[in-house]
């Protein structure tokens, strides 16, 4: 005789430390002090309100950038259409579609419940799920317009600035390996063809950040001051990162050296990359085609663009790093690992020098030591006009 099938109970068992950060949309309790909304009942004005508040240096910030940005395309003669922001919104629903199916399959398989329907109904349809749901809305709204900008932006790099700076890095790389280049003093410990495809399928899964990444800390219970460094940083580290200092410091990076500059010094590097792909396929050759393809037929689609100092793939690895170190020690670990595998990806592929990378870790961590005092004195500013006045004293 089978076993009876058990029916989900309200609430459900505790899970967890790691499963109770990733539950969708949920706010774990005790989450309400220092700073932290709580998500209970049924969503109000007040409470949209509050939300709004709490991330308002972002939203400033991202609109200021949104402005320049309009701006400086002006300049130039070229203008932002809605295009790219609706293929990113596409590639968000895409992404928000997938993870709520994961996640679905995941908990049904988990509490094998009688009723799957109301199940899930009763897991994402209650009001402070929904809630959660309201109030990460408006940031995403401000990734769905960001990302198009930055790649707008990144593509206009030659507009502002010549390329001049490979031949400065490449000094500066073959100082720290002692007259070597990066890729050389990596290449006894990667260089063969399984290691090589692997990396290059990791460099590619980085974009995983991008979407379901934005959409975890957009959506599901981080506590409320990690979330808001977050956002504050993802919109300095592509605009400060990605956009100023990619612009001051224009580079082309070790592979498009020889067919944009037409210096040779990475033609061994690409001889070997080329070789490898021969053996196992390594996926970003074609991307770095593709690039180049752009780069000659002048496209600013999402995506597109050729920068090299710093590197926003180790930036951003870097970044959620520093935050997914706070919803756990496990997550934490992992990133960091990721990281780490990435950094050598981007040297031992040709996309970026070393210095790169040191260089978007050192400014992304500058930039996520400040996003704290940011808030901290926004904090005390909204805690300061809610406190009420005294009233004078009456002789």
């Amino acid at each position: 005789m089978s076993a009876p099938r058990l029916q989900a109970k309200k609430p459900l068992a505790a899970d967890p430390p790691l499963a109770d950060s990733l539950e969708f949309a949920g706010i774990a309790p005790g989450m309400t002090s220092g700073g932290t909304i709580g998500l209970r009942g049924p969503v109000n004005a007040g409470e949209c309100r509050t939300w709004l508040a709490a991330d308002a240096p972002t939203y400033v910030i991202a609109v200021f950038l949104f402005a320049l940005c309009l701006v400086l395309m002006a300049m130039k003669g070229i203008y932002f259409g809605p295009d790219l922001i609706a293929v990113n919104a596409q590639v968000f629903a895409i992404s928000a579609m997938l993870m709520i199916a994961m996640d679905a399959g995941w908990q049904l398989w988990r509490h094998r419940v009688a009723s799957p329907a109301a199940f899930l109904r009763d897991r994402y349809l209650q009001p402070d799920r929904l809630s959660r749901l309201l109030a990460g809305l408006p940031m995403l709204a401000v990734f769905i317009c960001f990302m198009p900008f930055f790649s707008k932006m990144k593509a206009m790099i030659p507009l502002f600035n010549a390329y001049t700076w490979d031949q400065t890095f490449i000094g500066w790389d073959r100082a720290l390996f002692f007259g070597h280049d990066a890729w050389q003093v990596l290449q006894p410990f990667v260089g063969y063809p399984p290691i090589t495809a692997f990396l290059a399928l990791l460099y590619q899964v980085w974009f995983l950040l991008l979407y379901p990444g934005c959409l975890f800390f957009c959506f599901f219970g981080v506590d409320d001051l990690t979330r808001r460094r977050f956002f504050l940083c993802f919109v300095l580290s592509w605009t400060v990162i990605g956009g100023a200092l990619a612009t001051a410091f224009a580079s082309v990076g070790p592979c498009f050296l020889q067919p944009l500059l037409g210096d040779p010094h990475f033609a061994a590097q690409m001889a070997y990359l080329n070789a490898a792909d021969g053996h196992i396929p390594v996926m970003t050759l074609t991307v770095q085609q593709l690039l180049l393809d752009w780069f000659h037929a002048d496209s600013r689609g999402l995506g597109s663009g050729i920068t090299a100092m710093p590197s926003m793939h180790i930036s951003m690895a870097f970044l959620y790093y520093l935050a997914m170190r706070h919803v756990s020690k496990r997550a934490g670990s992992f990133v960091l690992v990721f990281l780490a595998l990435i950094f050598v990806a981007s040297v031992h592929l040709a996309y970026h020098y070393a210095v790169d990378g040191i260089v978007s870790i050192i400014v992304t961590a500058a930039l996520w030591w400040s996003s704290k005092r940011v808030f901290a004195w926004w904090d005390r500013q909204r805690s300061t006009a809610a406190a009420p006045r005294s009233e004078p004293a009456i002789a």
